[in-house]
Protein backbone atom coordinates (compact mmCIF):
# COMPACT_ATOMS: atom_id res chain seq x y z
CA UNK A 1 0.00 0.00 0.00
CA UNK A 2 1.62 3.67 -0.79
CA UNK A 3 2.54 6.36 1.64
CA UNK A 4 -0.40 8.42 0.87
CA UNK A 5 -3.02 5.98 0.90
CA UNK A 6 -1.61 4.58 4.16
CA UNK A 7 -1.31 8.04 5.68
CA UNK A 8 -5.03 8.73 4.91
CA UNK A 9 -6.65 5.55 6.43
CA UNK A 10 -4.04 5.70 9.47
CA UNK A 11 -5.16 9.04 10.39
CA UNK A 12 -9.16 8.54 9.55
CA UNK A 13 -9.28 5.60 11.49
CA UNK A 14 -7.52 7.49 14.49
CA UNK A 15 -9.37 10.26 14.51
CA UNK A 16 -12.67 8.34 14.26
CA UNK A 17 -11.66 6.11 16.98
CA UNK A 18 -11.38 9.11 18.80
CA UNK A 19 -14.82 11.06 17.64
CA UNK A 20 -16.53 7.80 18.98
CA UNK A 21 -14.86 7.33 21.94
CA UNK A 22 -16.77 10.60 23.00
CA UNK A 23 -20.01 8.10 23.76
CA UNK A 24 -21.96 10.73 21.52
CA UNK A 25 -25.21 9.34 20.55
CA UNK A 26 -25.94 11.58 17.65
CA UNK A 27 -22.18 11.10 16.21
CA UNK A 28 -22.37 7.61 17.02
CA UNK A 29 -26.19 7.55 15.26
CA UNK A 30 -24.61 9.84 12.04
CA UNK A 31 -21.61 7.20 11.96
CA UNK A 32 -23.71 4.38 11.36
CA UNK A 33 -26.30 6.02 9.15
CA UNK A 34 -23.24 6.98 7.04
CA UNK A 35 -22.07 3.29 6.93
CA UNK A 36 -25.31 1.50 6.08
CA UNK A 37 -26.59 4.23 3.13
CA UNK A 38 -23.57 1.95 1.01
CA UNK A 39 -24.30 -1.00 1.78
CA UNK A 40 -25.72 -3.13 -0.94
CA UNK A 41 -28.96 -2.62 -1.59
CA UNK A 42 -31.50 -1.62 -4.52
CA UNK A 43 -28.20 0.04 -6.12
CA UNK A 44 -24.67 -1.94 -5.76
CA UNK A 45 -22.22 -0.32 -3.21
CA UNK A 46 -20.26 0.73 -6.46
CA UNK A 47 -22.98 2.60 -7.76
CA UNK A 48 -23.45 4.40 -4.47
CA UNK A 49 -19.41 4.81 -3.70
CA UNK A 50 -19.35 6.50 -7.68
CA UNK A 51 -22.89 8.69 -6.55
CA UNK A 52 -20.42 9.27 -3.36
CA UNK A 53 -17.77 10.47 -5.17
CA UNK A 54 -19.28 13.01 -7.57
CA UNK A 55 -21.14 14.60 -4.48
CA UNK A 56 -17.85 15.07 -2.91
CA UNK A 57 -16.24 16.51 -5.79
CA UNK A 58 -19.02 19.22 -6.63
CA UNK A 59 -19.38 19.86 -2.63
CA UNK A 60 -15.15 19.77 -3.28
CA UNK A 61 -14.22 17.91 -0.15
CA UNK A 62 -10.63 16.73 -0.48
CA UNK A 63 -11.10 13.80 2.44
CA UNK A 64 -14.54 12.35 1.25
CA UNK A 65 -13.30 12.51 -2.43
CA UNK A 66 -10.17 9.81 -1.14
CA UNK A 67 -12.38 8.04 0.72
CA UNK A 68 -14.85 7.58 -1.87
CA UNK A 69 -11.81 7.17 -4.70
CA UNK A 70 -10.73 4.20 -2.02
CA UNK A 71 -13.66 2.18 -2.29
CA UNK A 72 -14.12 2.84 -5.70
CA UNK A 73 -11.22 1.16 -6.48
CA UNK A 74 -11.66 -1.62 -3.91
CA UNK A 75 -15.11 -2.35 -5.98
CA UNK A 76 -13.39 -2.58 -9.26
CA UNK A 77 -13.71 0.99 -10.89
CA UNK A 78 -12.21 1.42 -13.92
CA UNK A 79 -10.02 4.83 -15.77
CA UNK A 80 -12.72 5.20 -18.43
CA UNK A 81 -15.69 4.86 -15.47
CA UNK A 82 -13.22 7.32 -13.33
CA UNK A 83 -13.27 9.83 -15.81
CA UNK A 84 -16.53 9.79 -16.56
CA UNK A 85 -17.29 10.33 -13.04
CA UNK A 86 -14.51 13.72 -13.05
CA UNK A 87 -16.92 14.65 -16.36
CA UNK A 88 -20.04 14.60 -14.69
CA UNK A 89 -18.71 16.64 -11.56
CA UNK A 90 -16.57 19.02 -13.49
CA UNK A 91 -19.99 19.41 -15.31
CA UNK A 92 -22.18 19.93 -12.58
CA UNK A 93 -19.96 21.72 -9.76
CA UNK A 94 -18.20 23.49 -12.78
CA UNK A 95 -14.48 24.70 -12.95
CA UNK A 96 -14.06 25.43 -9.12
CA UNK A 97 -14.24 21.11 -9.36
CA UNK A 98 -10.94 21.29 -11.18
CA UNK A 99 -8.53 21.19 -9.05
CA UNK A 100 -10.04 18.73 -6.98
CA UNK A 101 -10.16 16.69 -9.80
CA UNK A 102 -6.32 17.36 -10.56
CA UNK A 103 -5.78 15.50 -6.84
CA UNK A 104 -8.30 12.57 -7.31
CA UNK A 105 -6.67 11.88 -10.28
CA UNK A 106 -2.48 12.09 -8.31
CA UNK A 107 -4.40 9.68 -5.45
CA UNK A 108 -5.87 6.68 -7.82
CA UNK A 109 -2.88 7.25 -9.88
CA UNK A 110 -0.72 6.77 -6.48
CA UNK A 111 -3.15 3.25 -5.47
CA UNK A 112 -2.40 2.22 -8.67
CA UNK A 113 0.96 2.17 -8.19
CA UNK A 114 1.87 5.29 -11.06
Amino acid sequence: MNNALNEFNDYRTKMNEKLLSEDNLTIKRFFNLDSNAYLEGALPVKTKEMLGLVASMVLRCDDCIKYHLINCHEHGLSRKELFEIFAIANLVGGSIVIPHTRRALEFWDEMDGE
